[in-house]
C-alpha cells in the first residue's frame, strides 16, 4: 500500500489543500507534502490525527477488499477420476458459492453415483455424446447440444447411453458435488 498516495487521494476527495489539512492537524504543509510523496512516514498518533481530519479511521484506511476472481484456467481445475468417470471442478472452492459447476466425462456405459435427494436444483448441458438422466426411476435422454434441469428432491444419476465418451457440464445449487 502506498500510504502517501492514499492520503493524497483522500485529501483531494475532501477538496482540501495540503495547507488546510496541515492546519487541521497542527502540522506543516511541508510535512503533509513529504507524507504524500512517501518521503517520510507518520507516527501512528499523527496518522490517526490526519485520518480524523479526513473523516476516516485506521480500520477503514487499511481495509482493502480482496479482488473478486472472475476467470479460472484449466490449471486451476480439480480433477477426480473414478470408475469410468472424470469430474473436473471448474471453480476452485465452489462449495462456498451458491452454485457449483462441474465438467463430467463418462466412459461408454458408465454412470454417476446415485445422488440422494437434497435441496436445490440441477442443470446440465451435453457437450458430447448421449446421456440419460435417471430421476426417481424415470429416464430422460439428452444428446449433444441439449440441456436438462430438475429439482434435486428425488434420487438421481446420469448414465452414458453411447458407445463413446459423453461429456456434459453439470451445475448444482446449492453445491453438492
Amino acid at each position: 500500500m502506498e500510504l502517501g498516495t492514499k492520503l493524497r487521494d483522500m485529501r483531494q476527495q475532501k477538496n482540501l489543500t495540503q495547507e488546510e489539512l496541515a492546519d487541521r492537524c497542527e502540522l506543516t504543509k511541508g510535512y503533509i507534502s513529504q507524507l504524500e510523496n512517501d518521503v517520510t512516514s507518520p507516527s501512528i498518533a499523527t496518522l490517526i490525527d490526519i485520518l480524523n481530519a479526513l473523516g476516516s479511521n485506521l480500520s477503514d484506511f487499511f481495509h482493502e477488499e480482496a479482488e473478486e476472481k472472475i476467470v479460472f484456467t484449466d490449471a486451476e481445475y480439480i480433477d477426480k477420476q473414478s470408475e469410468g468417470m472424470m469430474f473436473s471442478w471448474l471453480i476452485p472452492n465452489a462449495q462456498k458459492n451458491l452454485m457449483e459447476p462441474v465438467l463430467v466425462t463418462l466412459d461408454a456405459g458408465a454412470s454417476t453415483q446415485p445422488d440422494f435427494p437434497h435441496e436445490g436444483e440441477e442443470f446440465g448441458y451435453v457437450l458430447e455424446g448421449r446421456i440419460a438422466i435417471v430421476r426417481a426411476g424415470k429416464k430422460w435422454v439428452a444428446k449433444k447440444g441439449e440441456s436438462f434441469y430438475f429439482t434435486a428432491n428425488k434420487e438421481h444419476a446420469i448414465v452414458n447411453l453411447g458407445k463413446s465418451k459423453a461429456k456434459f457440464l453439470w451445475v448444482s445449487t446449492p453445491p453438492n458435488f
